[in-house]
């Protein structure tokens, strides 16, 4: 996660919706037009995606949620398990709650494995999918499944071991390191940093509730055009996956963002931003 570049604006205060369930997603957007939804990655927040509600907003309406556990939505009532599936579905009621949809959604690392199978659960409440630098594996026939070296695991059970006995930033600068490139954390802004050690406590949570697998048989069920970002010094399983699912998925197309690791969308948000517009306006011109 690359964070080279200073935030354009401070986030604003955030609206919720409660969900069927009682829970409450807090969100923040910006614009008029039709619905961008983002969700985010590891670590994260609506906070991430500011460069794109402010350079995205005069051509749509921008909403970035917070999914439940992830800050300010940490107050969380027995019952409710941290899991990819139940994020799935709160995606999935948020977007009728907020009454916008279909939308055209966009989810980073962890998120674009949400919301890859948002698209599989609920294709009706699904545009257009942008996935960048999505998180999980590859399960080809006949092949072992893709996977982070044992090193990079190795170090990201150390992180929220760290974290768990109180040397958050430790914790977060191994896991940011060691899923994007060394010195990435180094290099963050403040902002970043604050949101990822707001979101520390989710880490072990998320270690303990893999990501599912992508089949090329679950990609053949993706009925909605697809929009895969991955950046160009991203570290080699997300552009394998990208590469992979580009041949996969019935509808797919791909960009990469010159110069970029895994926060491609902070680094350069000009250039991502200008990939996910593009996308849009190609596919609402077929």
């Amino acid at each position: 996660m690359n964070q080279s570049v200073s935030a354009s604006s401070v986030a604003p205060s955030p609206s919720f919706i409660e969900l069927q369930n009682g829970l409450r997603v807090p969100y923040i957007e910006a614009g008029h037009g039709e619905l961008l939804l983002f969700v985010h990655g590891s670590l994260c927040d609506y906070r991430y995606w500011q460069p794109q509600l402010d350079g995205l907003s005069k051509q749509y309406r921008c909403v970035a949620v917070s999914l439940s556990h992830y800050w300010p939505a940490t107050a969380i009532a027995p019952g409710h398990s941290f899991s990819w599936s139940a994020h799935t579905g709160e995606v999935a009621e948020f977007i009728d709650r907020l009454g916008a949809g279909p939308a055209h959604v966009v989810g980073h690392s962890r998120g674009g494995s949400v919301v890859f199978q948002l698209a599989l659960r609920h294709p009706e409440r699904v545009r257009t999918l942008t996935l960048a630098d999505p998180g999980g594996q590859l399960r080809i026939a006949g092949q072992p499944a893709s996977r982070f070296p044992e090193k990079v695991n190795a170090l990201r059970a150390k992180a929220a071991q760290l974290i768990e006995t109180g040397d958050v930033e430790s914790g977060v600068q191994l896991f940011v390191d060691s899923v994007s490139r060394p010195g990435s954390w180094a290099m963050s802004t403040p902002a970043f940093r604050t949101m990822a050690t707001d979101n520390a406590h989710t880490l072990a949570l998320q270690l303990q509730d893999p990501l599912p697998g992508y089949t090329q048989e679950q990609a053949a069920e993706v009925r909605c055009p697809v929009l895969l970002i991955d950046g160009e010094k991203s570290p080699d399983m997300f552009r394998r996956t990208a590469a992979t699912l580009q041949t996969w998925l019935p509808d797919a197309r791909r960009e990469t963002v010159p110069g970029a690791s895994h926060g491609m969308n902070l680094a350069h948000p000009r250039a991502f931003n200008r990939y996910v517009d593009g996308f849009i306006q190609a596919v609402s011109a077929e």
